[in-house]
């Protein structure tokens, strides 16, 4: 099943966006739109119809889980660099639905309590319950990122994160969640460009962090840190999607496509009633 906001893409928008077997992370142009065939302006009108269809899907995912057993659920990894789009994301693709049905989980520098245990507890603690989807605003893929770049952990704890992780993942897909990772790919030079208009506006000053400039000057290493994520943690059953970012319109549609698919494959129906409809009409009909 196609969606109708698919209707300007050239092909399937998981199959072009995928990591697969020989994927270069360096290859990808940022400022690409793959597969998409209009302009900022279609792409808008394309988002707003995908809200409709994701608020739907959303809400039978969610009602059928209120009703009858399922085990059904997503879960939205969001990871990126700096100012790459994710909060864009969140508002503008995750909020266009009940949020009701969504669970947000933003996970920052780990605490004291983290500590005392594996890096995937906290992860365990927050992920979506049947009927939900979820969506994590970075996550345990932290680990193995700044992990690695900032060598916060052993080369030989980082390696072992690796292998936990896909098992982590598979117990999720094995147990009915669609897992949907996506890295959000922006340019030095735009997030550059990004963090100075941040800088330049009153109001985007609670936004900026002097940090962000001090990981910039690690962005060899952090574009390194991905490329081995991608080759050591992109599954079947839980595949990398890279979404060039420069074009935030770009960005947010190919996300919005993406859940759109994983709700497909679901494809969750309207619970039937478990009472007389009939018989219900003419009682408050009586009243």
């Amino acid at each position: 099943m196609i969606a109708s906001s698919q209707k300007h893409w050239s092909g399937d928008v998981a199959d072009l966006l995928r990591v697969s077997e020989g994927f270069v992370l360096a290859d990808v142009d940022t400022r690409s739109t793959p597969g998409y065939e209009k302009d900022k302006v279609h792409a808008a009108e394309d988002l707003k119809a995908g809200s409709a269809e994701l608020d739907e899907y959303q809400e039978r995912l969610y009602a059928r889980s209120r009703v009858d057993a399922t085990n059904a659920s997503v879960l939205l990894v969001l990871q990126a660099m700096d100012s790459a789009g994710k909060g864009g994301i969140i508002r503008h693709v995750v909020g266009s639905v009940d949020p009701q049905g969504i669970v947000l989980s933003a996970f920052k520098k780990p605490t004291d309590e983290d500590l005392k245990h594996d890096f995937l507890w906290r992860v365990k603690e927050r992920l979506p319950v049947s009927g939900m989807i979820g969506v994590f605003d970075r996550s345990h893929y932290e680990d193995v990122l700044i992990g690695r770049v900032r060598r916060l952990a052993p080369e030989q704890e980082i390696e072992r994160r690796y292998a936990a992780i896909n098992d982590f993942e598979r117990q999720l897909t094995d147990s009915g969640t669609r897992v949907v990772k996506v890295m959000l790919h922006i340019s030095a030079d735009e997030q550059k460009k990004r963090l100075m208009r941040r800088l330049n506006r009153l109001d985007k000053h609670w936004k900026y962090n002097p940090t962000d400039v001090d990981e910039r000057e690690l962005w060899p290493q952090y574009m390194a840190a991905y490329q081995t994520v991608f080759e050591r943690t992109s599954t079947e059953h839980a595949p990398w999607f890279v979404v060039p970012a420069d074009h935030k319109w770009y960005a947010r549609l190919a996300v919005q496509n993406l859940l759109l698919e994983a709700l497909e494959d679901i494809n969750p129906q309207w619970p039937k009633a478990t009472f007389d409809v009939e018989a219900e009409k003419r009682r408050l009909a009586a009243t």
